[in-house]
């Protein structure tokens, strides 16, 4: 084992592996102002996880006053909270990009039964 991996293993979040492409997810991330803290929910749907390791992200999309905003997140990072997984969405794809295309009821996943 190298000093690379001792480093990044003490930095790994254990209970991120959770949730996948296509489910609906709330992020709860920490917001700072100044000198005070908050905690804000980021509720949208998975459409892309990539990476490895300490580097990982995943990208969440919401719709948001009739706009599309899609955030992408470090999966490991010290300002994400907790994830909280809505609902599994059924999908047969490991990037679901053409939902930004897609808008109002076309751009719903059928739930996983």
């Amino acid at each position: 084992m190298n000093l690379i991996d001792l480093v990044e293993g003490k930095q790994f979040k254990k209970d991120r592996d959770s949730f996948k492409v296509g489910d609906t997810v709330k992020i709860h991330v920490i917001i700072r102002e100044g000198s005070k803290e908050r905690i804000q929910v980021f509720r949208g749907d998975m459409i892309a996880k990539r990476g490895s390791g300490l580097g990982a992200t995943f990208t969440v999309r919401k719709i948001s006053f009739g706009i599309g905003v899609e955030r992408v997140f470090p999966l490991h990072s010290k300002m994400i909270k907790k994830i909280e997984v809505v609902r599994h969405g059924k999908v047969r794809r490991a990037k679901l990009y053409y939902l930004r295309e897609l808008k109002g009821k076309a751009a719903r996943l059928k739930e996983q039964r």
